[in-house]
C-alpha cells in the first residue's frame, strides 16, 4: 500500500511539474489510464521483489536496492506508455518519476523505522558506546549496531590522523586524546575494540589505557573471522618449557630406579604443588603399593587426588589423601605408622623468595621446623628412605628463603650422620636433592612471562644480567627418584645442568616464540617491551648448585654428589634453639639475624673443611 501511494504521489508531482511548463497535452482519461498502469506495475513489482517482507530495521541493507529496481521498472513503464500509447510527456518525465518513487520509498520507510524505534524505546534505556577502530570491522560493527534500540554509537576512535578528518558510516572519527572528554559529555561507559588485525599485546595495552579512563572495554573479532575465513584471534602459542633449556634435556626413563619404589608405600609431602604433583605421577609409574598424598591445601589435595585416582583406577595401588601440615609432629608420626610408610619424599616448602622474605617466621616454621618434624618422625618410626627436595638458592644464601632451605639441608645431614652411627639395620637413609629453577613450575619465570606476554607486557626482569640454572619438570622429578634409589646416607645429589641461562635471553626467546617482536630502542614499533626493575630482597644475580667444588660421580653420568659437611650437631642444636625462641616470641628481626648468622657459620665451617680435606675440624666434631 505504501508503494502504491508513493507511485500516485510521484505521478501527480510529475504531472504538476510538466503542466507548469505547459508541455503536457493529454486529457484526464489518459492520465488516469497511465496512473492505473503504473499503480498495477508498482503493486505487482513490490510484491515480486519482496519489499513488504523486508523488516524496517534491515531495510537499509536489503531494501534500498529493491526500491531502486522498482523505481527503474516504473520509469521504463512510463516511457513505454509514452512511446506506444502516445501518452504526451517529455523524456525527463519517466526519469523524474523513477527518482521520486525511490526517494519517497526510502524516506517513508526510514521515518517509519524511526517512529517504531521511538515507540519501542520509550521504556528502554539507551547505552552510548564508542568504537575504537574506524576500519572495515569498525564500520561493519557500527552498521550492525544501528538496528539495536538500546545501543547508540557516538562515533569512532582511531590513531590514524588521516581518518580523524573524515566521517565513517555517518559517524565522526575522533582522536584518542578526545576519548575522555567525549565519553564524559555523552555518558559513554563502554568502548568496543574493532581491530582484529592488531596483535594481542597491543590490544591489551590499548585496553589498559582505556580502562584507566573508567571505560568498560570489549574486543570484537572481524566478521570474516566469525565465518571462519580468518583466524579468530592472534593467540599466544603454547611453548614447551624445554625449548628454552639451553642444553639437551635428559630423556631417559627411571630404569633401575623403578624397583626401589615398586610395591612400597611412598609419602610425598607438598603433593599438590607443581613439583610434588609431578613426583606423584612419576612414582605411580613405579607401581607402588600405596601413595600417601600429604598436602596442607584442601583444594590442591582434592585436585591431585582426583587426577591420580583416575590413573590408578585399573591397578592395585591405593591413593591416600592426607590433609595436614609437616609442622604437626603428632599427626606426622601417626600418618607414618598408620600407613606403613617406607619412603618419604619431602617437597613441602614455601619457595617464593619475595613472599618468604616478607614472612620470615612462616618460612622458618614451615621450611626448617617442618623438615625437623617430618624427618625426626621418619627416623623414629623407622622409615627406610627420606629424601629432601632442596634448591640452588640454599647455596650461599642472601635471603630468608635460601637460608631456611640451607638450614633444612643441615638438619637432614645431621640426622644422616646420626643414623650412620647406629648399628641397627632399620636405620633411615637420609639424603638431599638440590636443583635449580624448574621450567613450568608454579611461580617460575615461564608461567610468569607467559601471563605478561598474554596481557600485552611488559615482561619484567629484575636485572639484565641475571642468570639461572634451569631444568625441566621431568629432570627434577627423575633426579629426586633416582637419588632416593642410589642414596646410602647423607648425600647431596646434584644434576649437571650445563651453563646458566641469561633470563633476559629467555624472555626474548619466549616473546619471539609467541609470534611477537620485542619493543626496544631499535624496534620502537615492536609488540612487547622488556622492562628492567630491580633485584628483589633475598634475590641473587647468579646462582650456584654446589657450595664447594668437591663432587663425586654416581652411576648416572649427569648426577653427582656434593661433599658438604657444614655445621656440627652441637652447633645445629644451638641454632635451632635460638630460632625456636625467636619464633615463640614472634621476633622477626631476631629470626632473620639468627638465620643469616648460622648460615654464615656454616660457610665458615665449609671453608675450613675445604682447607683440611681429612675433615678433622672443630666444626665437625661430634
Amino acid at each position: 500500500m505504501i508503494d502504491v501511494v508513493i507511485v500516485v504521489v510521484a505521478f501527480v508531482t510529475v504531472i504538476v511539474l510538466e503542466n507548469a511548463s505547459g508541455i503536457v497535452q493529454a486529457g484526464v482519461a489518459a492520465h488516469l489510464g497511465a496512473l492505473a498502469s503504473l499503480v498495477s506495475v508498482a503493486a505487482v513489482g513490490s510484491w515480486a521483489l519482496g519489499l513488504p517482507k523486508v523488516q524496517l530495521k534491515s531495510y537499509e541493507a536489503r531494501g534500498m536496492a529493491r526500491s531502486a529496481g522498482l523505481g527503474g521498472l516504473l520509469g521504463i513503464t512510463a516511457w513505454g506508455l509514452n512511446v506506444f500509447i502516445g501518452y504526451d510527456i517529455t523524456g525527463s518525465g519517466p526519469v523524474l518519476l523513477a527518482s521520486l518513487f525511490m526517494i519517497g520509498s526510502v524516506l517513508v520507510r526510514l521515518l517509519m523505522l524511526r517512529l517504531v524505534r521511538g515507540l519501542y524505546g520509550l521504556d528502554i534505556p539507551v547505552r552510548n558506546v564508542l568504537i575504537y577502530g574506524a576500519g572495515t570491522t569498525g564500520m561493519q560493527l557500527a552498521l550492525a549496531l544501528r538496528p539495536d534500540i538500546g545501543t547508540r554509537v557516538i562515533g569512532f576512535v582511531d590513531d590514524n590522523k588521516v581518518l580523524q578528518s573524515v566521517s565513517v558510516a555517518g559517524l565522526p572519527v575522533l582522536p584518542v586524546s578526545a576519548v575522555a572528554a567525549v565519553a564524559q559529555y555523552n555518558d559513554v561507559k563502554r568502548i568496543l575494540l574493532a581491530m582484529p588485525s592488531v596483535s594481542r599485546p597491543k590490544l591489551a595495552r590499548i585496553a589498559r589505557r582505556l580502562g584507566d579512563l573508567g571505560l568498560e572495554v570489549h574486543s570484537v573479532p572481524s566478521f570474516a573471522q566469525l565465518v571462519g575465513e580468518e583466524r579468530l584471534v592472534n593467540s599466544l602459542e603454547k611453548v614447551l618449557p624445554d625449548a628454552f633449556l639451553g642444553r639437551k634435556a635428559l630423556d631417559e626413563t627411571l630404569m633401575d630406579a623403578r624397583d626401589h619404589y615398586a610395591g612400597k608405600c611412598v609419602l610425598v609431602s607438598g603433593a599438590g604443588g607443581s613439583i610434588g604433583s609431578e613426583l606423584c605421577r612419576q612414582v605411580l609409574q613405579c607401581n607402588p603399593a600405596r601413595l600417601v598424598l600429604l598436602e596442607a591445601s584442601e583444594h590442591a589435595l582434592y585436585q591431585i587426588q582426583g587426577e591420580l585416582s583416575e590413573i590408578v583406577r585399573h591397578t592395585t595401588c591405593q591413593i591416600v589423601p592426607l590433609l595436614g601440615t609437616v609442622t604437626d609432629r603428632r599427626s606426622m608420626t601417626a600418618a607414618l605408622e598408620t600407613h606403613g610408610v617406607q619412603i618419604v619424599i619431602h617437597a613441602a616448602a614455601y619457595k617464593h623468595v619475595p613472599l618468604v622474605e616478607g614472612n620470615v617466621l612462616a618460612g622458618l616454621v614451615n621450611n626448617v621446623f617442618g623438615t625437623v618434624t617430618l624427618a625426626q618422625a621418619a627416623a623414629a618410626v623407622g622409615v627406610d628412605h627420606f629424601v629432601l627436595v632442596s634448591t640452588d638458592k640454599a647455596v650461599r644464601p642472601v635471603g630468608t628463603m635460601g637460608a631456611t632451605k640451607r638450614l633444612a639441608e643441615l638438619v637432614v645431614a645431621d640426622l644422616a650422620r646420626s643414623a650412620q652411627a647406629l648399628a641397627s639395620p632399620s636405620k633411615t637413609v637420609f639424603c638431599m636433592v638440590r636443583f635449580g629453577n624448574v621450567l613450568g613450575s608454579s611461580g617460575s619465570v615461564i608461567p610468569r612471562f607467559q601471563e605478561q606476554i598474554t596481557s600485552g607486557g611488559p615482561v619484567t626482569l629484575t636485572h639484565p644480567d641475571m642468570t639461572r640454572y634451569f631444568m625441566t619438570m621431568q629432570e627434577a622429578t627423575q633426579l629426586v627418584l633416582r637419588a632416593g634409589a642410589m642414596a646410602q646416607g647423607g648425600e647431596v645429589f646434584l644434576l649437571d645442568m650445563g651453563e646458566p641461562v641469561r633470563v633476559a635471553d629467555l624472555a626474548r626467546r619466549m616473546i619471539e616464540a609467541a609470534g611477537y617482536t620485542v619493543r626496544d630502542t631499535e624496534t620502537p614499533s615492536g609488540d612487547i617491551e622488556i622492562a628492567i626493575t630491580a633485584l628483589r630482597p633475598g634475590e641473587k644475580l647468579t646462582e650456584q648448585v654446589s657450595i664447594t667444588q668437591r663432587q663425586s660421580p654416581t652411576r648416572h653420568p649427569k648426577i653427582f654428589v656434593a661433599e658438604e659437611l657444614g655445621l656440627s650437631a652441637s652447633e645445629l642444636q644451638n641454632a635451632l634453639g635460638q630460632l625456636r625462641k625467636a619464633v615463640s616470641k614472634g621476633d622477626v628481626d631476631a629470626a632473620r639475624k639468627g638465620l643469616m648468622h648460622w648460615v654464615a657459620k656454616d660457610l665458615e665451617a665449609l671453608a675450613v673443611d675445604c682447607e683440611n680435606p681429612t675433615g678433622q675440624t672443630a666444626g665437625h666434631a661430634g
